[in-house]
């Protein structure tokens, strides 16, 4: 049977996917693209803003009139939400959980009359090694669940308390995992900072996984600046460790924060950027912000526009406030208007785009080490340095999931930027032997 899958939300559901067209695909079923006809569809939701679930709702009507005569089955935090009004959309099969999504192999096979040897239980760890993966880089998922209960966010509703996965699991899962062939890996979870395990924390966990043999590297996902200090920053000499982090802020400003009931303050958010860049001049930075929250003002804005430009992120995640139900900051009064909202939302990504062109602007000249991720076409292929920048460049024969010293020459993109380079092979620059010409993939880059 042919089966096809849509993400939507965070890099935890991304592995969630993966995991599941894994299992999958081992049980013999054809993986095939979102947009072409399936017997079954899966798609993983997310419902962390109101423009979340606009975007689910429309992806599951999407999938509906695509497979009429297949089984649309939906999982995921909207699932978690709204699963009563999930299971009343004609067409909808089923509503799975978060705890069972992991299980769905067997329930779906079962509903269909199946006999089934492959056994899997319900349970937010209960995902074997991604294997047929829809991405080049594989996450782990060492976390879920959180405790913060900050006053905008449902996560903890939808997702439940914070839970870590054992340290000989992760371990092992990065060993399969780098056994399937991926050569990247991404630690992943809900809030990942606060893992801890019979007295093993993030950092030490990080320690045990950066000391396994093999030709790897390892990033970092979103993660809560509060906790960490030189210890943590001084893992980032090793070379497997990437020199990024996406460390949530949400505001620049004290008030905001505490009025959002996060762990941290500017100033000790600044504390540990410092370390950070007294330590790795380059080592690049990005962000979340959320504008419009209720009670901001035009000053709190503005401090939050300040100390992205102080910091210098080469990306800014913005978020418009979004209501979600049953939370806090839901009943708070001061709710701001919609307008003032999407200008504070242009004003900070007009600013991150000079912040990451500027960003960029300092590889020129510089050789960055880039796994190959897509095969563009016409001999061109773009693959992530290990700054995480994206790196776009040519090369006369086919490359995918292999490794590529590139000399970064110029910023180029239309709306999204990158940097474009030369592949460097034993030292030596890569020409064009065969006056072949090259072309220019199917999207116009510009100069």
């Amino acid at each position: 049977m042919n089966i096809s899958f849509k993400t939507l939300g965070c890099r935890l559901n991304q592995h969630e996917t993966d995991a599941l067209v894994s299992a999958f695909y081992r049980a013999g079923y054809q993986i095939v693209d979102f947009k072409e006809q399936a017997d079954i569809t899966i798609i993983n939701t997310c419902t962390v803003t109101s423009q979340s679930d606009h975007k689910s709702r429309n992806i599951i009507q999407q999938a509906i009139q695509n497979n009429p005569n297949g089984q649309v089955i939906v999982t995921g935090c909207m699932a978690e939400q709204y699963k009563t009004d999930l299971e009343q959309i004609p067409g909808v099969a089923m509503v799975i959980s978060n705890n069972d999504k992991s299980n769905i192999l067997n329930i779906v096979e079962q509903k269909l009359g199946f006999a089934t040897s492959t056994k899997i239980s319900s349970g937010v760890f209960n995902y074997q090694p991604v294997q047929k993966s829809l991405h080049t880089r594989a996450a782990i998922k060492i976390q879920d669940g959180c405790d913060n209960y900050c006053t905008f966010c449902i996560i903890p509703q939808v997702r439940g308390r914070a839970i870590s996965r054992p340290v000989n699991e992760v371990i092992q899962a990065v060993k399969d995992t780098i056994a399937n062939g991926f050569k990247e890996i991404v630690l992943t979870g809900v809030n990942i900072g606060r893992y801890y395990h019979e007295g093993t924390r993030f950092t030490g966990l990080l320690k045990q996984i950066l000391d396994i043999s093999g030709d790897f590297r390892i990033r970092i996902s979103s993660l809560e600046p509060d906790g960490f200090g030189t210890e943590f920053v001084e893992l980032f000499r090793h070379p497997k460790l990437m020199p990024h982090l996406h460390l949530c802020l949400q505001s620049g400003s004290d008030q905001i924060l505490l009025k959002m009931r996060r762990m941290y303050t500017i100033s000790s958010y600044m504390q540990l950027i410092g370390i950070i860049k007294a330590t790795y001049t380059d080592f690049n930075l990005t962000t979340d912000i959320i504008v419009g929250f209720p009670g901001e003002t035009d000053r709190h804005f503005k401090e939050s526009l300040n100390i992205v430009k102080q910091i210098g992120f080469s990306h800014v995640h913005t978020f418009k406030y979004s209501v979600r139900q049953g939370t806090y900051a839901e009943r708070m009064p001061n709710q701001v208007n919609e307008k003032i909202k999407s200008k504070r939302s242009e004003m900070l990504r007009l600013l991150s785009e000079k912040n990451k062109k500027d960003y960029y602007q300092q590889f020129i000249g510089k050789t960055d080490r880039v796994l190959v991720e897509k095969d563009l076409g016409n001999n061109w292929y773009m693959g992530y340095g290990e700054h995480y920048i994206p790196v776009m460049f040519r090369y006369p024969q086919y490359l995918k999931n292999q490794w590529m010293e590139v000399k970064i020459t110029k910023l180029t993109g239309g709306e999204r930027l990158m940097v474009q380079g030369i592949a460097v092979t034993n030292g030596i620059v890569t020409t064009n032997k065969h006056n072949k010409t090259y072309g220019l993939p199917s999207y116009q880059i510009a100069d």
